[in-house]
């Protein structure tokens, strides 16, 4: 199984869609096996968002994250990664398809409700930076053979 990083940022938290965007991980089945409350420093926020430094959108993306409190979460499940970029949609919330999170939920493009690893190997750092190993809880769920087909045969 995949791993990746979700942070409903602070816009999804303030405006109370927290767990209508968790219900729609988990029912796609995602394993949630990281998941806390914080608020993000500039420093963490940096160093999360160095890819885009010096690019125009830099300061105030910093600025965004580190208005309010975030929900982060570490998932886990096949393909994780593309799965979960797929039910996010577009960062511009008007160009995202209906379906989506933010297709459903949000109207900016700045504003866009919630950031998702967009590779494994970029998950892997991310995740690295907002939890420590042992706040993340390894355990199985009875349903992932339902959910996964991970045997190839019906479930007992």
């Amino acid at each position: 199984m995949e791993r990746t990083l979700a942070i409903i940022k602070p816009d999804g938290l303030q405006r109370g869609l927290v767990g209508k965007i968790i219900s729609r991980i988990e029912e796609k089945g995602f394993k949630m096996i990281g998941l806390k409350l914080m608020k993000i420093d500039r420093e963490l926020a940096e160093r999360h968002y160095s890819v885009h430094k010096g690019k125009h959108f830099f300061e105030p993306l910093i600025n965004y994250i580190t208005s309010g409190p975030v929900v982060v979460m570490c998932l886990e499940g096949k393909n994780a990664c593309e799965v979960l970029r797929r039910m996010v949609g577009k960062t511009d919330c008007c160009e995202a398809q209906p379906g989506t999170i933010r297709g459903d939920l949000g109207l900016s493009a700045r504003f866009n409700l919630i950031h998702a690893s967009d590779s494994p190997e970029s998950a892997i750092q991310e995740i690295q930076l907002f939890f420590e190993p042992d706040e993340l809880i390894e355990y199985h769920k009875t349903i992932d053979n339902w959910v996964y087909d991970l045997t190839g045969e019906a479930p007992v």
